[in-house]
């Protein structure tokens, strides 16, 4: 799971401001040498139009590239992938579309072009999805999942939660707006299925990680994986203990730096 790719020093330039977003961002350096680590494994990553409900698991499972949050370097890792002949995943949320550090349309079309799956990050990136009402959920994929698929000229039926906080609700009212394949921010490589839509977790990527763990993550080493698993279930405990005041408890510890 990856978010945005940024030259040193400007990490507003793409995708949300603060310092809470710089977190997940990536200097262009470090990003390149991800690159060149996972292609030394001789893992090639995968589309997820090759996965769908029913389908045969693998002996090994499949590497995705995703990339949330849709801003504006999205195009410049979109030419860095197909230069390698990889196909990546953009999840875009659509209400910052044109949006000063986001992709405008014609950004997305030239994704699209490349060979790269569009999907949807919902329309206003709104955190904590659950908390959302059945009329809200619906908008929010349904709306945005249209938006993108006049874009693209097909349908979209691929998303991301945002800031990983999914719930059954959450992912029924996806399926039932014609997403098939929803990643979380689980760290995990089971598949799980909701009213037809399936569920796939992801190893999340920070700015400061270097390239041997995603060449590790890539390879599939239980290690760095089991690692994620620890922290992840650790601020579940935290988040199930504080309510709404973990976020706001971690988003000011973020911006405070």
């Amino acid at each position: 799971m990856y978010h945005d790719v940024v030259e040193a020093g400007d990490t507003d330039s793409s995708g949300f401001p603060g310092r809470a977003p710089a977190r997940y961002k990536l200097e262009s350096s470090l990003f390149e040498g991800h690159l060149r680590a996972i292609a030394a494994t001789g893992t090639s990553p995968s589309s997820v139009a090759d996965l769908r409900v029913g389908s045969r698991r693998r002996a090994a499972p499949p590497l995705f590239l995703t990339f949330d949050d849709g801003g504006a370097s999205a195009r410049l890792i979109g030419e860095a992938l197909a230069d390698m002949g990889w196909p990546g995943h953009f999840l875009i949320p659509v209400d910052f579309l044109g949006k000063p550090s986001f992709l405008d349309e014609a950004g997305i079309k030239d994704l699209a072009e490349m060979g790269h799956v569009i999907g949807t990050h919902s329309c206003s990136h709104p955190v904590p999805m659950p908390s959302l009402s059945e009329k809200r959920l619906l908008e929010e994929w349904g709306r945005s999942a249209a938006v993108l698929s006049e874009i693209v000229g097909a349908p979209v039926d691929t998303g991301s939660v945002p800031g990983g906080y999914v719930s059954v609700r959450v992912a029924a009212a996806a399926a039932a707006c014609g997403v098939h394949v929803l990643f979380t921010s689980e760290p995990v490589e089971s598949v799980r299925e909701t009213e037809g839509c399936l569920l796939l977790g992801r190893f999340a990527i920070l700015a400061g990680t270097p390239p041997r763990t995603a060449a590790r993550l890539a390879r599939g080493d239980l290690a760095p994986r089991l690692r994620q698993l620890a922290s992840w279930k650790a601020k579940g405990l935290a988040k199930s203990t504080l309510g709404d005041r973990y976020r706001a408890f971690r988003s000011a510890l973020l911006e405070r730096g």
